[in-house]
């Protein structure tokens, strides 16, 4: 009897360490694009290249279709679906990293009405301590407590702010500043951004009559003060996070339709943006005061015949002098940062096709790329060139999220904590380890 009580504690050590808890020094990714909102993942001891074709997942559970990326904190991970049968509903699920076991499931009545796409939500649940905030595709918002699930307040914010319904729904995830939530929505009467008390749902300030892009917005140090940077419908602003008053505004108006989709990256002084139509913008920010003023700005003649880069889902990545991002149709290119001119360009990433996507996630000297076929790639990516290093499977894609078009896909960023892996389809969550052990 000692002898297997032994053997027990010995195996549940070993289950432990090879999954991180909280407590250890491995890192969670509790909001859209990582702990820092910058697509850098700083977690040691990751392996340098796969060791066969397929990741073997250490769990895989069933959810339903949806565009939002799993986030991960304290030992849980959370995403939202949606489901059309009996009754459209969107659900917000919290599982156990460790084993995929479901620990709550919060499923509210969400008819979408006037949206297309409509696998599920667009929105990244966002993870603050004891606080978990879901925005759903139509506009309800949700605090709950992130252990129990219990709702601490919630919103109908198209109820509330009457919003000016995108075409692809509410999409850009929230962001915490302080005591603030702050999400971007493009409702009337000036509720294009507005910023709630975090603990009570309060509405604290509201900003900007532009309408809402699917962009999710970031704070950033610029002359000494934290500004935040919203790409909207119509505009790039920069406001203070506290007030809403807007300290500076640069047009970046569509030409066809609102489709700025990625982050805006900000680099060495300079504030990047892209989107599939409207091309590439690159500004430069006041090191001393808040005044931004406009470095280059390019656009090809259409969505084929594109100039500079004319990302549609994926947010690019800047080092050093140079711009690394996938073109309208899966053309991963290096730029010139000061100028925006092309270095070189490869194919080998994502197949060709219209919004092939690509998500960026660097580690060390090194970038984790997810690709829309499911696929894992280590690269490094440089003004020499594309490197690929390995490429390993990690999910089949599925038609939900692009019904029409080559067979699938996953577009949904994955979640990189506790040196594991987390990434969604339209029918799983799964969770493969990367640890170099």
């Amino acid at each position: 009897m000692i002898q297997r009580d032994a053997r027990t504690v010995f195996c549940c050590f070993m289950l432990i360490a090879a999954f991180p808890t909280a407590t250890t020094m491995a890192d969670d990714w509790p909001q859209w694009r990582g702990p820092r909102r910058d697509g850098v993942w700083r977690e040691k001891g990751i392996l340098k290249k796969f060791d066969k074709p397929r990741l073997d997942p250490v769990w895989r559970v069933e959810i339903g279709s949806g565009y939002s990326g799993p986030t991960v904190a304290n030992g849980r991970v959370y995403v939202t679906d949606r489901l059309v049968e009996p009754k459209q509903i969107e659900r917000v699920h919290c599982f156990d990293a460790r084993t995929g076991k479901k620990v709550w499931t919060h499923t509210y009545d969400c008819p979408y009405r006037g949206v297309q796409y409509e696998a599920g939500p667009r929105a990244s649940v966002l993870i603050d301590n004891t606080r978990a905030f879901a925005l759903g595709t139509m506009g309800h918002f949700f605090c709950f407590d992130s252990k129990s699930g219990e709702v601490r307040w919630k919103k109908d914010l198209n109820q509330d702010y009457k919003i000016r319904m995108p075409i692809w729904g509410i999409a850009s995830s929230p962001l915490i500043e302080g005591d603030l939530i702050i999400v971007q929505i493009g409702g009337e009467a000036g509720a294009c951004l507005v910023a709630f008390d975090k603990k009570s749902g309060k509405e604290k300030w509201r900003a900007l009559d532009d309408p809402a892009s699917y962009a999710a917005p970031v704070v950033i140090e610029q002359a000494g003060r934290r500004v935040l940077v919203c790409y909207t419908g119509a505009n790039v602003v920069g406001l203070d996070p506290q007030t809403g008053r807007v300290h500076w505004r640069h047009p970046f108006p569509p030409r066809r339709m609102i489709i700025g989709i990625a982050t805006p990256v900000y680099h060495k002084g300079m504030l990047f943006m892209s989107n599939f139509f409207d091309g590439s913008l690159l500004l430069r920010l006041g090191r001393k005061e808040l005044t931004v003023e406009k470095v280059w700005q390019r656009a090809g003649a259409s969505e084929k015949e594109t100039d500079s880069l004319q990302s549609i889902i994926s947010t690019p990545y800047l080092q050093g002098d140079s711009i690394y991002g996938v073109d309208s149709y899966g053309e991963l290119r290096c730029l010139d940062l000061m100028t925006g001119d092309r270095i070189w360009e490869n194919t080998d990433a994502v197949p060709r096709a219209r919004w092939a996507t690509i998500h960026f996630v660097r580690n060390g000297d090194r970038i984790w790329m997810f690709n829309e076929m499911g696929e894992l790639i280590i690269a490094t990516l440089s003004p020499e060139g594309y490197k690929e290093i390995s490429r390993a499977k990690l999910i089949d894609p599925t038609r939900d999220q692009l019904p029409s078009r080559r067979g699938g896909v996953c577009w949904s960023h994955p979640a990189f904590a506790n040196k594991h892996v987390f990434a969604r389809n339209d029918k799983e969550l799964v969770c493969a380890s990367l640890a170099a052990d």
